[in-house]
């Protein structure tokens, strides 16, 4: 089964749409509704062939992917913006699959599961685990940490420095210690960009030596 390119198209638009009405910064907008949708394609590729059944549920997984920052509770009410996100996805799916996308969205974000652990969503458990490791994945992008904090924050550059590297300190270079991924491409790509945001943050702790 092909992906859906109107339902993709969608789902992009709305996040353009709903990025400007909740002021959501590039952080958690477009750019990084792309990089997640990439990842759980590239995790769904690798799972499809011992899980087939996945092929029938590309819909949930890809626009959860997508829309999974547009109901943020850091940028808006999330029943609110839910309410937005299932209305505008009404035309192109049905009632189960929006059910299905709004359980993985609302609880898949690292504060959820380490105060909750993993929701028992059945049998898109699997799909459930592809969203929620796209997104980590996309978290051991340095400057979006900086992104983030510069934008709703309103710190200055010397302000965030710090806080970014207790961040991924504290959290993002523990992911793979905390057993948070558990297919094996999010395993394996997880080892490299541990190793990649390593020698990030080491450049830029030389360039922060300079002032």
């Amino acid at each position: 089964m092909k992906i859906n390119y109107k339902i993709i198209n969608q789902a992009f638009n709305l996040v353009t749409k709903l990025s400007s009405l909740y002021n959501i910064d590039e952080s958690h907008s477009l750019r990084h509704s792309l990089d997640v949708f990439h990842n759980a394609c590239g995790i769904y590729q690798n799972e499809i062939y011992s899980s087939p059944f996945l092929k029938e549920q590309q819909n949930e997984i890809f626009c959860s992917a997508i829309l999974h920052d547009m109901c943020d509770k850091k940028y808006t009410d999330q029943t609110a913006a839910l309410k937005v996100i299932n209305l505008n996805l009404g035309d192109y799916l049905n009632v189960e699959e929006i059910k299905v996308i709004n359980n993985i969205v609302t609880q898949m974000s690292y504060n959820h599961v380490k105060e909750n652990g993993y929701p028992n969503l059945e049998n898109f458990n699997l799909a459930y685990h592809i969203v929620r490791e796209a997104d980590l994945l996309a978290a051991y992008d340095v400057e979006r940490c900086f992104v983030y904090k510069m934008n709703n924050e309103k710190d200055t550059y010397q302000q965030t420095y710090p806080d970014v590297l207790k961040l991924f300190e504290n959290r993002v270079l523990k992911y793979i210690d905390d057993d948070l991924f558990v297919t094996e491409y999010s395993k394996i790509k997880a080892k490299k960009l541990h190793g990649e945001a390593i020698r990030r943050l080491d450049e830029i702790k030389k360039i922060n030596s300079l002032f």
